[in-house]
């Protein structure tokens, strides 16, 4: 039989256990959620708030996101109403994205949800383990 510390216990890597979280994660925004909005959907939309029209390229580095991912969560934005674009002054070969006024309606709701959202994701935690996962998780980004 092998030794606990040369074995490979799935229910010990740090990769299936982020997944498991995220999977829960992912569960708990889904049910808090208005109008079908993704996670990297609302990711987008809170960069966009926070920056202003910015381009795709731009929006993605801010969300994190690379460039096939991007492009998908901006045009289903778009597609949903929540975006609007128009070519940038500079350069007419690029586009800007910024929020449509329901766009910014929705955002609005769904702040307030985010709280929520993490909140319940967080809840098996007290408040001091909740600190040190944020920490711990950033530290580790």
């Amino acid at each position: 039989m092998a030794d606990r510390d040369t074995e490979y216990v799935l229910d010990d890597q740090v990769g299936y256990l982020m997944r498991l979280a995220n999977q829960r994660h992912a569960a708990i925004f889904q049910s808090f959620t208005i109008e079908g909005l993704t996670a990297m959907q609302f990711a987008a939309l809170v960069r966009i708030a926070e920056q202003g029209k910015c381009s795709q390229n731009r929006l993605g580095r801010l969300a994190a996101m690379d460039v096939a991912t991007i492009k998908g969560v901006a045009d289903r934005l778009r597609a949903k109403g929540l975006t609007v674009t128009e070519p940038d002054p500079d350069d007419r070969r690029r586009t800007l994205i910024s929020l449509s006024d329901k766009g910014r309606a929705l955002l609005d709701q769904m702040r307030a949800r985010g709280h929520e959202i993490t909140a319940a994701t967080l809840a098996p935690l007290t408040p001091s383990e909740r600190d040190e996962l944020v920490r711990l998780l950033r530290k580790i980004t």
